[in-house]
């Protein structure tokens, strides 16, 4: 069993599904369970096409050539599905392009065990019990609420083949002419949201429930074998009838969003965090920790779901027992919830396929005006905060509480306030302070001068017109409007060239474009100092560099200006290119492009989305481009003297940008010592292809040994490169050029920097892996 906490690196985290869906035993959603001894799961791929893909359980000791094995085989014949719902050893659905009820089991999908009386009728919502079906009328996209219901029985024969009959049992009088929203299955029994209001159960077990004048609306309804629970509309909350020892100590005051069932136990997907949460015959140990589902399905003891952030497709057991089947997934991404043509609600948000980054990928619906509604998530799980708020196109985004950095986080994750924050709030007080005091000093000695001067002596005369002085081809002084229009006939004398132009920012409009340099814009922080995230009034998202205290001591106006110089003609598609800057009241501001995929390192080890193995080598093709720019074709050369993962950015494009290489220039080193620090920089990028490669950190404590380079090293060495690659991302049909990339990180390891090679020579050799194309 594939237990997996990070199978992919985590987003983004996105949520759920739309409000009138349920997901689990005798119940209808985008993943479902088929129990029993020939139970199997299926899911509706995230292709877009809504193609189904099934695993069953894979008994590795088994000697019997019919035993089930995890296999996505059956989406080869099973056609495209909206909704899935599962019963005993057989999976029933509605097809995506008639709403046509179309039932199988798993050794034999091609057989439609829909008695010909209904194969034709459309539907809206379907729920298998254990051995019965029942479906509410209706097309399943026309928006259409309620609905009348037909049923139907899967009978076995005496050799195990399953076939379909008419039902008389689950047909009753008593519903006949009763309309319903949803219906939901058990072992005997069915149950509906009436449109007159309130629960209606039928058929031979139902009344073993004890449901009765049961009234309200219902979110979510799901069956066990002979019990039922419910998500209350109004509060979320769960109400359970039946067989009690399958809802032992329900959940009390948890609001919750979704539901399943399992023989003897349920599971709901929290509201607040997405977390799953299980009560009745389960041992809570099992459960999956720090990680949100977006849709879960459960069969008799295992419980499989779509993980939030990746929709990777993961299972877990409900107990420990040597009986249980292993259900091990395929390496696939599900769809978090049914398509619907419905706007969304408050609080829920239309799921974005764009952010999965997967090629060719823009919907995972089969129709246009279809969409995934989700429910937003409230809080974060334990070791995560609120980074960002659900919008209406994404959900809410948690980070790893390893990057909080700043005071708006140190409190939700229970990190006490760092000394350098502390120490910073000091600095702000006693700053305000003194303005404070500057400011009413200065205003008494205005009041002051102002009365005695003009007596002393007469004005002096102001020049007509005072020079501008313009340092450098690249740098463009933002005037005052009033200057503008003054210098309407008179052109400066350096005209602005079409590339390399940086435009000087006003102090205010910098202060304004970051909500005055305020803790919540803070996109991270460095050895120069903080960066914070701005709109500028025109509309650019852009990324505010601020320096420290020590960088502005140890740089004077001059080389501030002698290195802007250089920067400011830096242009290249592979790194983070200057827009301006601010050199006003002391301050010393860098106004560059804004990075929306934040760092390379974030998605390796912070908790961002994961990246593909093709993505991956973009990027380290791409990173080498940008340093070789900085290397070969700048002018003077840049060496970056601190590559590293995070140092390496994602832009809007998923392409990556060589950063904080600005006020790095070698300005009085000689030949040599420059060829030296370029060995150097390749030395750092052959880290960063082993992080890319491993999915390790450069240095973590917890590995031994804990440096990369220590670890990885003797192993490619022996020809083994092979065992550093990451587990957690599916191995691609071809290897070698991981392989390739191995070999490569090592080259650039070399103790001795005579033997490494350029960085022209590593992007050479990334690109011809990139474009030969054999990762696919």
């Amino acid at each position: 069993m594939r237990i997996t906490s990070a199978l992919y690196l985590h987003f983004f985290l996105l949520p759920l599904f739309h409000a009138d869906s349920v997901y689990g035993f005798g119940s209808m959603g985008p993943i479902s369970a088929a129990f029993g001894e020939e139970g199997f799961f299926c899911a509706i791929d995230a292709s877009g096409r809504q193609n189904v893909i099934c695993w069953a359980k894979n008994i590795s000791s088994s000697s019997d050539p019919s035993a089930l094995s995890s296999t996505s085989a059956s989406s080869n014949v099973i056609p495209p599905m909206a909704a899935l719902s599962g019963g005993e050893a057989f999976m029933c659905g509605i097809l995506a392009n008639t709403s046509q009820a179309f039932c199988w089991s798993h050794f034999d999908p091609n057989t439609d065990l829909v008695p010909p009386a209904y194969q034709f009728t459309a539907y809206s919502n379907i729920a298998a019990g254990k051995s019965h079906v029942c479906a509410v009328r209706g097309s399943y996209y026309s928006q259409q609420d309620f609905g009348s219901v037909d049923c139907w029985e899967i009978m076995r024969s005496s050799n195990g083949t399953l076939s379909s009959v008419q039902s008389t049992r689950f047909y009753q009088q008593s519903i006949a002419n009763l309309v319903f929203r949803k219906v939901v299955g058990g072992d005997g029994f069915s149950c509906g949201e009436n449109r007159e209001g309130g629960l209606v159960c039928w058929g031979p077990s139902a009344e073993a429930l004890g449901l009765s004048l049961v009234s309200g609306s219902f979110q979510e309804l799901a069956s066990g074998t002979g019990s039922l629970c419910g998500i209350l509309e109004e509060s979320a909350e769960i109400r359970c009838w039946g067989d009690s020892s399958s809802f032992i100590e329900p959940p009390v005051g948890t609001r919750f969003i979704s539901l399943t069932a399992g023989a003897r136990h349920f599971c709901g997907i929290r509201e607040d965090t997405h977390e799953v949460e299980c009560w009745g015959s389960y041992n809570s140990s099992l459960l999956p920790r720090g990680s949100g589902f977006m849709a879960i399905a459960s069969s008799d003891f295992t419980i499989c779901g779509t993980r939030e952030g990746d929709l990777v497709l993961d299972c877990w057991f409900s107990n420990v027992s040597s009986f249980i089947p292993d259900y091990d997934p395929p390496l696939e991404l599900s769809s978090p919830g049914l398509c619907t043509p419905l706007p969304c609600g408050a609080g829920e948000f239309a799921f974005n396929a764009s952010t999965l980054n997967e090629a060719g990928l823009t919907s995972l619906c089969v129709r246009r005006d279809l969409q995934i509604c989700s429910p937003c998530g409230l809080n974060c799980s334990e070791g995560y905060f609120l980074s960002s708020e659900c919008t209406a196109n994404s959900d809410r985004i948690c980070t790893s509480c390893s990057l909080c950095q700043n005071s708006s986080c140190t409190s939700v994750c229970g990190l006490p306030l760092s000394r350098e924050i502390r120490q910073r709030h000091f600095r702000q007080i006693r700053l305000l302070v003194l303005i404070v005091g500057c400011s009413v000093l200065g205003l008494l000695s205005v009041l002051l001068v102002g009365c005695l001067l003009p007596r002393l002596m007469d004005p002096p005369k102001r020049p007509e017109k005072e020079k501008r002085k313009h340092f450098g081809a690249c740098i463009w002084k933002k005037e005052l409007k009033a200057e503008q229009e003054d210098d309407l006939s008179h052109p400066p004398h350096n005209p602005m060239p079409s590339i390399g132009l940086a435009q000087v920012f006003r102090l205010s409009e910098l202060k304004d474009a970051t909500n005055g340099f305020k803790e919540f814009n803070e996109l991270g922080r460095g050895s120069y100092g903080f960066v914070y995230k701005a709109v500028l009034s025109d509309g650019r998202l852009v990324a505010v560099k601020r320096a420290n205290a020590a960088t502005i001591i140890h740089t004077n106006s001059r080389e501030f200006e002698m290195e802007l110089e250089i920067l400011c003609k830096v242009r290249h598609p592979n790194v983070v290119n200057l827009l301006g800057y601010c050199s006003e009241m002391g301050e010393r501001l860098l106004v560059y492009e804004m990075m929306p995929h934040g760092t390379l390192h974030d998605h390796l080890h912070g908790g961002l989305w994961p990246l593909n193995w093709e993505l991956r080598l973009k990027i380290a093709m791409q990173a080498a481009k940008g340093l070789e720019y900085l290397h070969k074709e700048a002018v003077p050369p840049i060496v970056h003297r601190d590559v590293k993962s995070s140092n390496i950015l994602l832009d809007a494009d998923m392409a990556a940008r060589i950063a904080d290489f600005g006020l790095l220039t070698p300005s009085e080193r000689g030949p040599l010592d420059l060829v030296e620090d370029m060995k150097s920089d390749v030395y750092n990028f052959g880290i960063v292809l082993l992080e890319i490669l491993s999915g390790r950190k450069s240095y973590d404590i917890d590995f031994k040994p804990p440096d990369i380079v220590e670890w990885a090293v003797p192993l490619i060495k022996k020809g083994k490169g092979a065992a550093i690659i990451d587990r957690y991302v599916p191995l691609p049909r071809n290897v070698e050029p991981l392989l390739k990339l191995a070999d490569m990180s090592e080259l650039a390891l070399r103790e001795d920097p005579r033997q490494r090679p350029t960085v022209s020579e590593i992007a050479s050799w990334l690109e011809q892996i990139v474009k030969d194309g054999l990762i696919l």
